[in-house]
């Protein structure tokens, strides 16, 4: 997929503008103009690396002992479910700006989601502020790469903007020096290519720029989820653009909570039937040692309230206290046992 975006810029920019256009114009009007275009260049490889491969604000799928936890959580909440029947959705509300708002529940994830989280399909994860799935940089856009991706496809209009308008100024140069001949071809191409990816690239970016001035996300965007026939106002939004846009393009950048669960390794070996007895024996005789879970695995965020902002991670509680020691019989006890004794015979 990266080498699907990346193939645009580089077709136009290396092949075209540094062995044809670059010279000529460096030449005829001023040498800062390539200068300017390699670093714009260089710019949005950057930002499209970034989008490409960092986090996009993944959320830890919950642990199996949290997952068991919830779903007796949710079955006592429910009641008896009479066969047959469905069961009532899986949900949260929470208040947000004096505004309700739904926690879904993922049952991939098994967690409820944070507010404006939702579950991608092609990655298989829950992402916080999810925006969209980009193919073309092969990643998602979220809560933690979305001003690089806005970034990204700013810089790739301003370098086509950049590199059509000099294309035009190119053609208008040649044919007023060379009255008669023929224009190059490979300079009619470059523009007819910069002409169709310029209308593309840059309604993609002013459509970004009207979500950032909303501060809506595109996924938002599409279910409708604060439009106006709903009657339900966008509680995220500050009724004014630039401090949107600050919000959104200058906000703190959240730690990626990726490795906040660690790694789980499998057993290599696997008990056998007599220690499996043996170890429900000593958990049913020793009622201190069980396990006791705390809350339901909830990832909260910047807009999650207080109230609903449970302890994330808690896991199981074991008891610190050390099973009595055992002391060894005393020669003298009447339970004692008398040393065996090993005579060798002569030869």
């Amino acid at each position: 997929m990266i080498v699907k975006s990346i193939g645009v810029p580089i077709e136009i920019f290396v092949f075209d503008v540094k062995f044809f256009m670059c010279p000529y114009l460096a030449v005829h009007l001023s040498p800062a103009i390539p200068v300017f275009a390699v670093l714009l260049f260089v710019f949005v490889m950057a930002m499209l690396l970034r989008t490409s491969f960092s986090d996009p604000g993944v959320l830890p799928r919950a642990l199996p002992e949290e997952a068991n936890f919830i779903e007796m959580e949710i079955e006592a909440a429910n009641g008896n479910v009479l066969a047959g029947q469905r069961p009532p959705p899986r949900i949260k509300n929470v208040q947000i700006n004096n505004q309700i708002v739904k926690l879904k529940y993922c049952y991939t994830c098994k967690i409820f989601r944070p507010p404006r989280a939702s579950h991608c399909s092609i990655c298989d994860n829950c992402v916080d502020r999810f925006d969209h799935h980009c193919p073309w940089v092969g990643n998602c856009v979220g809560k933690r790469n979305y001003r690089y991706f806005y970034l990204f496809t700013l810089s790739l209009s301003l370098l086509t903007i950049y590199i059509f308008a000099f294309d035009i100024v190119h053609v208008a140069l040649h044919v007023f020096e060379h009255v008669g001949s023929l224009t190059p071809h490979c300079t009619v191409l470059e523009v007819l290519v910069c002409f169709f990816t310029l209308w593309s690239v840059v309604g993609l970016t002013g459509f970004h720029t009207y979500l950032i001035s909303l501060n809506q996300t595109t996924n938002e965007d599409i279910k409708g989820s604060w439009s106006g026939k709903n009657r339900v106002q966008n509680p995220y939004s500050h009724k004014n653009i630039i401090e949107n846009c600050c919000e959104v393009l200058c906000g703190p950048t959240y730690p990626s909570v990726l490795d906040r669960r660690g790694v789980m390794l499998e057993d290599s070996t696997s008990p056998t039937p007599s220690d499996a007895s043996a170890a429900s024996t000593h958990k049913s005789s020793n009622p201190v040692s069980q396990t006791t879970k705390s809350s339901a695995p909830l990832i909260p965020n910047e807009h999650t309230p207080d109230e609903a902002k449970p302890s994330i991670g808690a896991g199981t509680q074991k008891s610190t206290s050390s099973p009595k020691e055992e002391k060894p019989p005393s020669p003298t006890s009447p339970n004692a046992v008398a040393p065996a004794v090993i005579k060798e015979s002569a030869h």
